[in-house]
This record gives C-alpha cells, sequence and structure tokens, in this order.
C-alpha cells in the first residue's frame, strides 16, 4: 500500500472487498480520516467521503461510531457542504443562460451537493439497521449536524426564485433533486431519532442534545410551512412525538412557549389557505377539480394543526402561562374570518360545512382543556383586550361556547369563570355583545337546533346569545347568584338599549325559571330603586321596562303584597306605578289600582295647577300624568263618565298656559305636552271645539320654532288620531289649515323616523276622517305626493346591495362604540351630586312666558263667562288677583 502519494492510496483502496476493509480497518481508517480533514479540494473530499461510509462505516460497531468515526468525519463534512453551498449562492448570482462555463460549475455544485445529502443518507440508514434501540450517545454528533445540513437545503430551495431569478429553469432538475434527497434524509433521521433510548435516568447531554434536536426541527418546520404539506405535517408530528415520548426528561427544558406559538401560526396559515382556495372556487364557481383536492388536503392539514395542538397542550398546560394570549388569539382570528363575521371572504356554504366539520370539530376539545387553567379565563375575561373591531363578534362567540361547556364542568371550575379575580363570565358577555352592534343591526344568523332531532335553522345573533344565555342559567349553581344579578343589573342599567333589553329577557327568564319568591324578591328590589332615583335619569326607564314585564310573572299573592308596599293612593308611590302595565295585576286588585291611582295623579295635577305652576316642580307632575294614561288607556271605554270629565277638565287647564316659546325652552314642560298629546289621543272624540284649537294652535307656533324629535314624534301620533273626529263647523276654519300644515311638515321631515311615522299616521288618517277634503291639501308638494304613493302602493326603495351595507356598518361600528364607551365612562365618573350653583337672575325671556302664562289664563277666564253664569266666589276671586297686580306694579315702578 502506497504511504506517500494519496491518489495511488485511494487507488488501491477502490480495488478492496469488503474482507480486507474489515481485517485493515484499525492501520487504515486512522490515515484515511487524517486525509480526509487534510483534503482542500472538494471534489477529493467527496471521494473520500464515499469511501469512508461506503467501505469502513459498515465495519465499527455501534460503541465506536462517535469516538471512532462521527466526530472525526462530521466536521469536516459540514465544512466541505458550507463550502459548497457559499460557492453556489456566490455564483449563482452571475448566472445566465449565455454563460455556458458558469452554469456548468453550478450545476457541478448541486450535483455535489446531491451527492453529499445521499452520502449522509446512507449513514443514517446504516445506523438505523444496527439494532432496535440506539443510544444518543453513541451518535451524538449525527443528529446536530444532519439538521444543519437540512435546515440550510431547505433554506436554499425555499429562496431558488430570489435566488436564481429567471434563469431557475437552467437548474431546476438538479434543485428538484437536492429537494428530493433532504427529503428522504429527513425522513429517514426522524426513523434513527424514533429508535433512540433515553433511560429515565439519561445523562445531562443526552437530555441537552435531545432538546437541541427538537427545536431545530421546529426551526426546520418555519422553513418548510409553505412547500410540502405531506413534509410539514410529519415535521410537526416528529416534534409532538417526540416531545411527548420523552415527556419526563423534556417537560422542564423545551421552549413550549416557541413550540405552541410555531402551532398556532401555522394552524392559522393553512386555515387561511383553505379559505382562499374556498374563496377562489367560489368567485370561479368551480366545484370540482384540482382546486377542490387540493381544498381538501388544506383542510386535512389544519385538522391535523387541530389535533396537534390539543395533545401537546394536554401535556404541557401547566407551562402555558404566558401563552395564553397565543391561544386566545388562535380562536379569535380563526372565528373572525370565517361565517358570519363580517370579515369573512365570501365561501359556499359547501366549503364551510366541509372547514368546520372537519376542523373547527378537531379544535373544539381545546377550550374543553383550557377550562380548568386559570391563566386562560384571566385571559379571556380581562377588561383590558381592546379587541378591533373584526374580533368583537368572536370574542361573543368564544364566550357563548364557554358557557355551554361549563354546566359538564365540576364545580371548582364553574366557580373559576364565575367568581375569579377577573370580571364575570356574564359581565364579559354582556360587554362583548354591546360590541357587535352591526352584526346585530345587519342581522347576521347563525345555526341553531330548535328542536331535538331536527336540522338547525338559522336564527339572529339576539336569538343566539339569549338562548344560550338563559341555558347557562339554568345550569348555575345557588352560589353564583350575585354575580349573575350584579351582570344584570349593570347591563340593563347600561348605555346600549338592546344590551339593556337581552339582560332585560334573561331576568324575566330567570324570573320564571326559579321560585316565585325570588321573582317578588327581584321586583321589590327594582321598584324600590325606581322610587330612589330621578325619574329623568334614562336608566329608571329600563327599570321601568323590567318592572312592567316582571309584574306579569308575579304570583298573584305577591302581586297583592307589592301593591301593599307601594300603596297607589299615596303620591310618592306614583314613580313606581307609572312603569306598571295594570294588564299585568289580577282582576281584583287591577280595578281597585286603577280608581286610586287616577285620583291620586288627578290630586297631584290639581295642586300644581292651583299653586305657582313653577317649571321646577313639574317632574312629579309628569309622572301623574303618566300614571293618568296609563290608568286610562287600561280603562279604555270603560272609564266612568264622572272620571273621564275630571280628566279632560284637568287637561284642559294645562293647555291655558302653555306657550311654544316656554315649552322649548323648558324639557320638563316637553315631556308635560307629549303626555297631554297622548292623554288626549284616548279622548280625542270628547274634545270640545275650543281645546282642539288651541291644541292645533300650539303644535303650530312649535313646529316653527324647530321641537326636538321626541315632540314631532308626539304630534305624529295625535294627528293619527284625528281621523277619528269629526270636527265642529265653528272650529274647522282655524283647525283645518292646521292639521294640513302639520301634515305638509312632518310629511317632509328629513329624520327618516319622523318620515316613516307621519307615512303611517297620514295613511291612518286618510283611511278614517270624514274630512276628505282635508287628504289632499296636506299634500303640498310633488315629492311629498310622491313618498306618500309609493308608500300606500308598497312600493320598494332602492336598496343597497348586502356588501354595500356589510362595509356600512364597519364603518359606522367605530363611532357607535366610541359612544357607548364615552357613556359608560361618563356614568362611571359621575360621583356625588355636584353641589346646586346659586339661581341666575330672570331673564327678560322668563318675565314674557310668565306674563303670557298670566294673559292666557285671563283669556281662558273670558271664554268660560261667555259660556254661562259665573261662580259666586268668583269676583271676590278677582278682586284679589288685582290687589296682587296692584302690588306688582308697585314693585316695578
Amino acid at each position: 500500500m502506497s504511504q506517500t502519494d494519496p491518489e495511488l492510496f485511494l487507488q488501491e483502496l477502490g480495488g478492496w472487498d469488503w474482507d480486507a476493509c474489515r481485517r485493515e480497518l484499525s492501520v487504515v481508517l486512522p490515515r484515511l480520516l487524517s486525509l480526509y480533514r487534510e483534503s482542500e479540494d472538494w471534489t477529493e473530499h467527496m471521494r473520500v467521503l464515499r469511501i469512508l461510509t461506503e467501505m469502513f462505516l459498515p465495519h465499527i460497531s455501534l460503541a465506536d461510531l462517535e469516538q471512532t468515526f462521527f466526530s472525526k468525519v462530521l466536521p469536516k463534512t459540514l465544512q466541505l457542504f458550507d463550502n459548497l453551498m457559499y460557492d453556489l449562492s456566490s455564483e449563482a448570482k452571475g448566472l445566465t443562460s449565455q454563460n455556458t462555463e458558469l452554469c456548468s460549475t453550478v450545476r457541478n455544485l448541486l450535483q455535489s451537493l446531491v451527492q453529499l445529502l445521499e452520502t449522509l443518507t446512507g449513514c443514517v440508514r446504516y445506523v438505523c439497521t444496527l439494532q432496535e434501540c440506539v443510544p444518543l450517545e453513541s451518535i451524538r454528533s449525527l443528529p446536530s449536524s444532519v439538521l444543519y445540513v437540512i435546515k440550510s437545503t431547505f433554506t436554499h430551495c425555499k429562496d431558488s426564485e430570489l435566488l436564481y431569478c429567471e434563469h431557475l429553469h437552467l437548474i431546476s432538475d438538479l434543485l428538484q433533486a437536492m429537494f428530493k434527497e433532504t427529503y428522504s434524509l429527513q425522513k429517514q433521521l426522524m426513523e434513527l431519532l424514533d429508535m433512540i433510548s433515553m433511560g429515565s435516568a439519561s445523562a445531562e447531554d443526552n437530555i441537552t442534545d435531545m432538546v437541541s434536536v427538537i427545536h431545530t426541527v421546529l426551526e426546520i418546520c418555519s422553513v418548510i410551512s409553505n412547500m410540502d404539506h405531506a413534509l410539514h405535517a410529519n415535521t410537526w408530528k416528529f416534534i409532538i412525538k417526540q416531545s411527548l415520548k420523552h415527556h419526563s426528561l423534556l417537560q422542564c427544558h423545551l421552549k413550549h412557549g416557541d413550540i405552541l406559538s410555531g402551532l398556532c401560526k401555522d394552524t392559522l396559515f393553512s386555515f387561511h389557505s383553505s379559505l382562499q382556495l374556498a374563496e377562489q372556487m367560489k368567485m370561479s364557481e368551480i366545484q370540482e377539480g384540482t382546486d377542490l383536492r387540493l381544498f381538501q388536503k388544506t383542510v386535512k392539514l389544519c385538522r391535523f394543526f387541530a389535533n396537534s395542538l390539543v395533545h401537546y397542550t394536554k401535556e404541557f398546560l401547566s407551562f402555558f402561562s404566558d401563552s395564553c394570549s397565543q391561544l386566545h388569539q388562535l380562536f379569535l382570528q380563526i372565528y373572525s374570518k370565517f361565517p358570519p363575521s363580517l370579515y369573512a371572504p365570501e365561501i359556499s356554504e359547501l366549503h364551510r360545512d366541509e372547514i368546520s366539520r372537519v376542523f373547527l370539530v378537531a379544535l373544539d376539545p381545546l377550550i374543553n382543556q383550557l377550562l380548568p387553567f386559570s391563566p386562560f379565563m384571566e385571559q379571556v375575561l380581562s377588561e383590558k383586550l381592546d379587541l378591533p373591531p373584526e374580533q368583537q363578534l368572536p370574542q361573543c362567540l368564544i364566550l357563548i361556547t364557554i358557557m355551554d361547556k361549563l354546566s359538564s364542568q365540576p364545580e371548582e371550575v364553574r366557580t373559576l369563570w364565575n367568581t375569579g379575580r377577573s370580571q364575570s363570565l356574564f359581565s364579559a358577555l354582556f360587554f362583548s355583545f354591546q360590541q357587535c352592534s352591526s352584526e346585530l343591526s345587519l342581522p347576521i344568523c347563525l345555526p341553531e337546533v330548535i328542536s331535538m332531532g331536527q336540522p338547525a335553522v338559522p336564527i339572529t345573533l339576539y336569538h343566539y346569545v339569549c338562548v344560550h344565555l338563559c341555558s347557562f342559567i339554568a345550569s348555575m349553581l345557588p352560589s353564583h347568584f350575585p354575580q349573575l344579578e350584579y351582570a344584570l343589573l349593570d347591563a340593563v342599567l347600561g348605555s346600549s338599549m338592546i344590551t339593556s333589553l337581552l339582560a332585560m329577557d334573561a331576568w324575566c327568564f330567570l324570573a320564571r325559571y326559579g321560585t316565585a319568591e325570588l321573582c317578588a324578591h327581584h321586583v321589590l328590589v327594582i321598584a324600590h330603586l325606581i322610587k330612589s332615583w330621578p325619574s329623568d335619569c334614562y336608566q329608571v326607564s329600563a327599570l321601568g321596562v323590567l318592572l312592567r314585564r316582571m309584574l306579569f310573572l308575579m304570583a298573584p299573592d305577591h302581586q297583592v303584597e307589592f301593591a301593599g308596599k307601594f300603596l297607589p293612593e299615596e303620591v310618592e308611590n306614583l314613580a313606581v306605578w307609572q312603569h306598571v302595565s295594570l294588564q299585568a295585576l289580577k282582576a281584583e286588585l287591577r280595578q281597585r289600582a286603577a280608581g286610586r291611582l287616577c285620583a291620586a295623579a288627578l290630586a297631584r295635577c290639581r295642586r300644581w295647577l292651583s299653586g305657582r305652576r313653577a317649571a321646577a316642580e313639574l317632574p312629579p307632575v309628569n309622572t301623574a300624568l303618566s300614571v293618568l294614561l296609563a290608568a286610562c288607556s287600561f280603562a279604555g271605554d270603560t272609564l266612568e263618565a264622572e272620571l273621564q270629565a275630571s280628566v279632560l277638565a284637568v287637561v284642559g287647564q294645562f293647555w291655558t298656559f302653555l306657550q311654544a316659546k316656554q315649552v322649548l325652552d323648558e324639557p320638563c314642560l316637553q315631556q308635560t305636552l307629549c303626555l297631554l298629546l297622548h292623554l288626549m289621543e284616548l279622548f280625542i272624540q270628547a274634545l270640545d271645539a275650543q281645546l282642539i284649537t288651541q291644541v292645533f294652535a300650539l303644535q303650530v307656533s312649535l313646529l316653527q320654532l324647530d321641537p326636538p324629535d321626541h315632540l314631532r314624534l308626539a304630534m305624529v301620533d295625535f294627528l293619527s288620531s284625528m281621523g277619528k273626529v269629526f270636527i265642529p263647523q265653528e272650529a274647522q276654519r282655524q283647525v283645518v289649515p292646521h292639521l294640513s300644515c302639520l301634515f305638509a311638515a312632518l310629511l317632509s321631515d328629513q329624520t327618516w323616523l319622523i318620515h316613516q311615522h307621519a307615512l303611517e299616521a297620514f295613511t291612518h288618517f286618510a283611511e278614517e276622517t270624514s274630512h276628505e277634503d282635508v287628504v289632499p291639501r296636506c299634500l303640498n308638494s310633488e315629492e311629498t305626493k310622491k313618498k306618500v304613493v309609493s308608500f300606500l302602493s308598497k312600493t320598494r326603495q332602492v336598496e343597497e346591495t348586502t356588501e354595500a351595507r356589510r362595509e356600512r356598518m364597519k364603518q359606522e361600528r367605530i363611532p357607535c362604540s366610541t359612544q357607548l364607551m364615552k357613556m359608560d365612562g361618563e356614568l362611571e365618573a359621575a360621583g356625588e351630586p355636584l353641589a346646586k350653583r346659586a339661581c341666575p337672575p330672570p331673564s327678560e325671556e322668563q318675565y314674557k312666558a310668565a306674563v303670557g302664562t298670566m294673559e292666557g289664563a285671563l283669556e281662558a277666564v273670558k271664554l268660560l263667562l261667555q259660556k254661562g253664569s259665573a261662580p259666586a266666589w268668583l269676583a271676590e276671586k278677582l278682586e284679589a288677583l288685582h290687589a296682587a297686580i296692584g302690588v306688582l306694579r308697585g314693585s316695578v315702578g
């Protein structure tokens, strides 16, 4: 054997057989390894490496592999690999089809890399044949070296389009071969690593090496995520399998947060890919072929990631305290891009069902596993989430899903979610629901099984949330009722009307599902709140609606107790009774309460009318009018003639002093006017000509001053009732022009709500009135006529498209949410009432209003004297008033 010439030495080795290699191993191998380490030419380097791996590696025992072979060969092999990759990257920049020499060089470099990969694959494959269980220390250098090569090669393939640009076709065959061989090498290495043995007392170096292997494979995952579905899935399968296989040894050393982050990232990536494919098929109207098969494969990949998340989370949940936001975001981002989200792409129902059935069902158990985990609960129920608009509905749906699952959980888990350090689950749901203004306005629909054994039907988001919330309430533990009651009351009193309505529906369900005593207790609490708060608070209106509904659910004996605690005849209780529907009470109690309420309300009104008539004292009078309206509405045509006359007399007295400017300046008077108009609707056919004239004159004067919307709506309702009235001859000259003027103005109102109500009121009036000549006079413009005709013929206006409406709702969401947050903030900031401000000196307008009231009263007395003889006491009273006016004149002079 040549001792000096390396070439001759290698030629001689080439003629050896297996037996010769085995006999001369101890002599030849050291020299061959020395030659390999000293070689600088990569062609010779590859040649020596092939001789080492093919001729001498098979004759080295497993126990000696690391010390004798891998620790000496692999460092130089990696150096050779790096040199090849460096040369390849350098030469690739100048690659052109005209430069054949450079093209040949690049192809030779790629061919050498393919040979190197083949050689490494052979090494790994050989080790796999030695025995079923391979100690890690016997091959310590092999996994890390091979993984380094795999990662670098895959990265080169991934970046090839950028690296080779338009000349990629010149070497695409070799790049494909390199990718294929790298794929094969990784598959072989994973097979070997499955055979690795790590005992319970494994050395610290073994644990470090195995952890390093898993983390490196994790890095490879991020490289190949969009290269090949099968390769990607198998790589993740290896990570999960090895983490679980060596659970006890590795659990404290693995980067669980990075692994979870990678799983979540790849789950979302595959999910978005499936949505993109589904959207493309929807747009192209193609439901079969290559796109469909690729879509189905992508959805199955989603399912694989979902199952991987479930398995990994189950084993390492305790290590995810700092990663709960990622898991929460995973659900939020998935549901934000899936129907019925407004931000989801348009996909067919078939593809939606496929994703739901294959992927979302597989992901669902993950929530079950996270329910007992306190950090996840704190993340989901955090008051500082500050979610973007597209994630508000997903948050609401996640909370509903959690509610559905909690009923089957142990008591400690249910307690965690209802009485934890964060806000309660109920409060979080109401807040989240409040943010879904766009979804509630459209409205969007969700599938729901209404009855067992029947297919799901689409229902609105409101219906969906209400059903599931009530179902959760039915399964609640009694110890959690304080949190429920707090959340219900807070939502009822909140700034969002629809959220308040949801809370009322849930509260009424609680009243029906719970005991009669619980219902009675809640009614009393609500009534006391109403009685103790100022009547002009909008929260009182919400509580009033709730009280009205819950009285229908009370037991008869409890209704009697309620009437005993809030006696109808006591004036201070009118604030409560104005919100009560007498129809809710049993017949005997109803009749008794109605009479007492009317008497108390009339007494309150008369007391104010006979006094100073100060605007500051109007709120309780408005309360009395409200009670009177409720009682008279209930009694209807059965109201006693004497009582009806008393009501009309009191109502008539109010009209003697009401003036348009004064009403516009005083919000309390605006409410008074609205109540008076509604009361007069009930007695519209009993009104005399003079009162009708006064009412119309005031409305016309008020309309000229641009009154607020609630006054316009009250006018519209009153006008609607005028169809039942035959206007007396003596009043027609004044009333008919006013009537047509009011209708014309309200029909042309720019506020859509008032305009719509005006159309309905005019239609109602036109159908009933005997004054047919008034109808055309109300339509004073061609535009108004056109709108009325369209309304009568039920002609549909041009509607915006579904997509346009969705976009409009998205745009409106932000200002709506901002306004609601502002209102809630103002409520929270409101503490003790501010100290009363000193009254400013009276203005000239106030003097004019007071004098106008006096003049109106005198005119009313004058009209009364014209109709009949005066009572005996009137002369004395007028004399006293004359003296009082004289005193006033003296103070002015």
